[in-house]
């Protein structure tokens, strides 16, 4: 089970939805769930393509404090982006779980907003968690609390897990009558360049005439080259390969035109690389063999394959991709 939590709030310290997020991913791991926190703050300029990573999950929880005025602006443009670029028909099959822990007034309405904005989209909405607290301390050493939050974490891998029933929702069957937009033939980066709230206008573009430029570059080549190799590649990330204390951990590599997946083991200093089934991954990558080809020759990085599109799919820690990079230097 997999299992994506969105945090839209801006990363205080004081902020009391952290704690109470904290404490619900620890017991979905200990149930065994691959969980993935995403804090919005930390994407700000890039929170469109997290729509993609949505298709990934079995279930997820939009998490956010109140402002001034309701939810956080990143949670919104989440939402928005999810609007515009999300996968209506996965999206239906995934369940939603809201919490909403306040310092200050509004937060049954915050709660309210995230479901009806989930059921609007199509998806499935869990009972949520909501409450005032006015000192985030009390979160982790009231016991009366934190029994809440566990039996809430409880209840979204039961809900998940069995496949709870609900009943359809008018709000979402009004949206597929009158409320869907009209559908955008483009590719995510092209619909990125297209929408106002992208700010870095530059980067799009650049990432644009990058992937047209290898494209034109390696048309043709997976057709003669040797698709089902078993020592493609392995050479070259050895060959790159610049040890972080750092970094550490277990990254797969599912090429659509390979049989077994690429294994790439780094701990320290030791690296280790093969082609296997693998059974389990801190983060797992799903490409094409173009995409790979771009990569190890230098033209593109993991992190931006999967900025851009390129990368059809991305599972486990985030933030370990640029970790990824660091080591293995493909430049040269």
């Amino acid at each position: 089970m997999v299992i994506h939590i969105y945090y839209g709030g801006r990363g205080v310290i004081d902020d009391p939805t952290r704690p109470v997020i904290e404490r619900m991913q620890k017991v979905l791991e200990e149930l065994r769930v691959n969980v993935v926190l995403y804090n919005l703050y930390e994407f700000k300029n890039t929170i469109p393509t997290l729509s993609q990573t949505i298709k990934d999950a079995d279930g997820i929880v939009l998490a956010s404090t109140v402002e001034w005025f309701g939810m956080g602006g990143y949670m919104l443009e989440f939402l928005d982006s999810v609007w515009q670029f999300g996968d209506k028909s996965r999206i239906s099959e995934i369940y939603m779980m809201p919490i909403v822990i306040a310092k200050t007034y509004g937060e049954r309405q915050v709660i309210a907003d995230l479901s009806n904005a989930w059921e609007t989209l199509g998806g499935k909405v869990l009972t949520g968690l909501s409450g005032y607290i006015d000192n985030p301390l009390d979160l982790e050493v009231n016991q009366d609390y934190i029994a809440l939050i566990e039996a809430q974490a409880e209840r979204l891998y039961r809900g998940v897990n069995q496949r709870e029933k609900t009943f359809p929702s008018s709000k979402s069957a009004l949206t597929e009558r009158v409320g869907t937009p009209n559908p955008l033939h483009l590719s995510v980066p092209e619909a990125e360049q297209l929408s106002e709230y992208v700010s870095d206008e530059n980067y799009v573009k650049t990432q644009k005439e990058d992937i047209q430029e290898l494209a034109v570059h390696f048309k043709g080549m997976l057709m003669s080259e040797d698709a089902g190799s078993e020592e493609e590649y392995i050479g070259d990330i050895r060959k790159a390969f610049k040890p972080s204390a750092d970094v550490s951990g277990v990254f797969v590599v599912d090429i659509a035109e390979k049989k077994n997946d690429l294994i790439i083991e780094v701990h320290g200093a030791k690296l280790d690389v093969k082609y296997d089934k693998a059974s389990s991954a801190d983060v797992k990558m799903t490409m094409k063999r173009d995409v790979m080809e771009d990569i190890v020759s230098g033209r593109m990085t993991f992190q931006r394959a999967f900025m851009s599109g390129a990368m059809t799919g991305m599972q486990g820690n985030f933030s370990l991709l640029g970790g990824l990079d660091k080591i293995l230097d493909f430049s040269h």
